[in-house]
């Protein structure tokens, strides 16, 4: 079995204009951008075969190379990066049993999340796609709820039925919840961790799906695999006490910068 792990990137986003250059400073003080962070994070995971960041700009490009990444040009009119990492596969020719979408804003992703991501799409023949899931504990839950009442988009959250097959992933949080709880306390909310495994043919397939209403509102490319039909496997993961957030908005910078001293990194 063979596995790709693609970063897509672009410097455009709305919300966050040239996010994948921002720079992150670690526990020493040393500084690297977000793209080296989410680089170095795909190439700690065991198993994996290749690694290329995909992007249209120039810019993107030219900073990845500097610190060795291998980057593979994808076009402007790619509306997300599951579109990216499609266009991507077809221009190196494909060759993967997996394709790995490690979104380039979650450098705190730990490797066995990943890992654990792929046995699982391997293992069920059923699914197209596969993502995971966190379940909060209540201080990451204050955090997504704070996030929506300062008018902020913070992370995503899933629901899933007993067969771990995705019902909805939201930028609200849900399900509702109106308890308390504490900082160290699961809560019945899960935070989607945005990485995305797939099977090739899934894959290729969809750029030629149209885009769907949730997925317009919402602004989730995994929704359009819902509103087709087709199965997404939620996997739930252990951050096994590692702290994991996404840098979505210019204020999460200070708590990945604060989370990555307190775990040491670079």
């Amino acid at each position: 079995m063979k596995t790709l792990v693609v970063i897509p990137a672009r410097f455009a986003s709305v919300r966050y204009p040239g996010k994948p250059l921002v720079e992150l400073r670690g526990a020493t003080g040393k500084s690297k951008s977000l793209i080296q962070r989410s680089w170095e994070a795909a190439t700690g995971v065991t198993g994996v075969d290749r690694v290329i960041v995909a992007t249209d700009d120039d810019r993107i490009a030219q900073k990845a190379k500097s610190f060795g990444a291998e980057v593979v040009f994808t076009s402007s009119d790619c509306r997300n990066g599951t579109e990216r990492c499609a266009e991507a596969l077809d221009r190196i020719g494909g060759g993967f049993d997996t394709v790995v979408n490690l979104q380039g804003d979650a450098p705190l992703t730990p490797p066995w999340f990943i890992e654990q991501l792929v046995s699982a799409l391997q293992a069920d023949e059923a699914a197209v796609i596969a993502t995971p899931v966190l379940r909060c504990d209540g201080a990451a839950l204050g955090g997504l709820l704070n996030d929506r009442r300062a008018g902020r988009v913070g992370g995503t959250t899933a629901v899933f039925d007993r067969n771990m097959r995705g019902l909805y992933f939201s930028k609200e949080v849900i399900p509702f919840t109106s308890g308390r709880f504490e900082d160290d306390e699961p809560t019945p909310v899960f935070h989607h961790v945005g990485v995305y495994a797939y099977r090739p043919d899934g894959l290729r397939a969809y750029p030629s799906w149209p885009i769907g209403p949730l997925e317009k509102l919402e602004g989730l490319e995994q929704l359009r695999f819902l509103e087709q039909g087709r199965p997404v496997l939620c996997v739930e993961v252990d951050a096994r006490g590692r702290k994991f957030w996404e840098l979505n908005n210019p204020e999460d910078v200070p708590t990945l910068e604060a989370m990555m001293a307190g775990m040491g990194m670079e």
